[in-house]
C-alpha cells in the first residue's frame, strides 16, 4: 500500500467513526455508566440493609485485622478478587460490543445501497477494496479499542469505589489498592484486541458479504442461512441419510459465522479464560491463557474463510446493481 492508500483508509475509518459514533463511542460509555450506577446502588442497598439489621462486619476495624492476619497466599487471593472486580466492568461492555459490531457489519455495505449514497461514494477516487477494508478495521480494531479504553476507565473507577467502601469499614485503602494489579489488567485487555480481530474474521466476513449482496433484510439472510443449514445437517444425521458431523458444523460454522464478533467466544468454547498463575497472583484473562489460540488450526481456518468472504464482499460491492 502506498501513502495515498493509507491516507484514504484513515479518512474512511474516520468517516465510519463519525457516522456510527453512537454505537462505537456512546454505547460503551453509557453501558459503563450504567454498570457503575448499578454497583453504587448495590453497595448503598447493602449498607442500608446492614445498618437496619445491626450488622456491621467492619466494626472495631474487624476487616483490617482480618487482612493483617493473612499470609502471602491469602493476600494474593485478595489481589485476584480485586482484579476480577476490574475485569467485571468488561462484562456488559463485551456483550454491547458484540451487538454493535454485529449490526454495524450487517448494515455497513447495505445501507448506502438502500439510500443510494453508494452513487456518491463510487464517484470518489476510492477503491471498493479500501471501502470494505475500512469497515473491517472499524469493526475489528476501532470498536474494540474504544470498548477496552472505556472498560479500563470503568474498571479503575470500580476498584476505587470498592476500596472507598471498604475504607468505611476500617480497611486501609492504600494497602488494599497495592494488592491489585491494574497494569496487568490493562495489558491483558489491550493484548486481547489482536486476537479478537483474528477470531472475529469469519463472522465479520460473513456479515459483510450478506450486507453486500442481499437486496433486502440482510439480518434475515445472515442468520437464516447458517441456522437453516445447521438444522438440515442435523436432520440428515437424525434420519441416518448422511454421516455428517452435526456438532462440529454447529460449533465451527454456525457459531463462528454468527457469534465470533462477541469477544471471548474463542476461549469460552475452548479452555477457561480465568486462571490463577503459579505464583499465586491474579491471572484472569492472562494472555498466556488466551493467546494459546494463536496455535489453533480453527483460528487460522477461520481467518482464511474470513478473507475469502471479504473478497466476495468486495466483488459484490463493485458489481452489485440494485437499480
Amino acid at each position: 500500500m502506498n501513502n495515498q492508500t493509507f491516507k484514504n483508509l484513515y479518512w474512511l475509518v474516520k468517516r465510519e467513526y463519525w457516522e456510527h459514533r453512537g454505537g462505537f463511542f456512546w454505547a460503551p460509555i453509557i453501558t459503563g455508566g450504567i454498570f457503575l450506577l448499578l454497583n453504587i446502588m448495590g453497595i448503598i442497598t447493602a449498607e442500608v440493609l446492614g445498618a437496619r439489621s445491626g450488622f456491621n462486619f467492619g466494626a472495631s476495624n474487624g476487616l483490617q485485622h482480618v487482612i493483617s492476619d493473612m499470609d502471602a497466599g491469602d493476600l494474593s487471593q485478595v489481589g485476584f478478587a480485586l482484579d476480577v472486580a476490574m475485569y467485571s466492568a468488561m462484562g456488559l461492555l463485551v456483550v454491547v460490543l458484540g451487538f454493535v459490531v454485529f449490526f454495524y457489519c450487517l448494515g455497513a455495505l447495505y445501507d448506502d445501497r438502500r439510500d443510494r449514497s453508494i452513487l456518491f461514494w463510487k464517484s470518489l477516487p476510492v477503491s471498493d477494496t479500501s471501502t470494505v477494508l475500512s469497515k473491517v478495521i472499524s469493526a475489528t480494531v476501532l470498536a474494540p479499542v474504544i470498548a477496552v479504553v472505556v472498560g479500563i476507565v470503568v474498571g479503575m473507577l470500580q476498584l476505587l469505589i470498592l476500596a472507598a467502601t471498604l475504607s468505611f469499614h476500617g480497611v486501609n485503602v492504600w494497602q488494599l489498592l497495592l494488592l491489585a494489579h491494574p497494569f496487568r489488567v490493562m495489558f491483558n485487555l489491550i493484548g486481547y484486541i489482536p486476537l479478537y480481530a483474528l477470531w472475529a474474521a469469519p463472522a465479520v466476513g460473513w456479515l459483510l458479504i450478506c450486507s453486500a449482496w442481499s437486496r433486502s433484510k440482510p439480518f434475515l439472510w445472515a442468520v437464516a442461512l447458517p441456522v437453516a443449514t445447521g438444522l438440515l445437517v442435523t436432520w440428515f444425521g437424525i434420519m441416518g441419510l448422511f454421516n455428517l458431523p452435526t456438532a462440529w458444523f454447529w460449533t465451527n460454522v454456525v457459531q463462528r459465522a454468527l457469534l465470533s464478533v462477541f469477544p471471548g467466544t474463542g476461549t469460552i468454547f475452548g479452555d477457561s479464560m480465568i486462571h490463577i498463575s503459579d505464583n499465586g497472583g491474579a491471572g484472569a484473562l492472562d494472555l498466556g491463557q488466551t493467546w494459546h489460540l494463536i496455535a489453533s488450526p480453527d483460528l487460522w481456518i477461520g481467518v482464511v474463510a474470513g478473507a475469502a468472504l471479504l473478497a466476495g464482499a468486495i466483488w459484490f460491492r463493485r458489481w452489485r446493481d440494485d437499480s
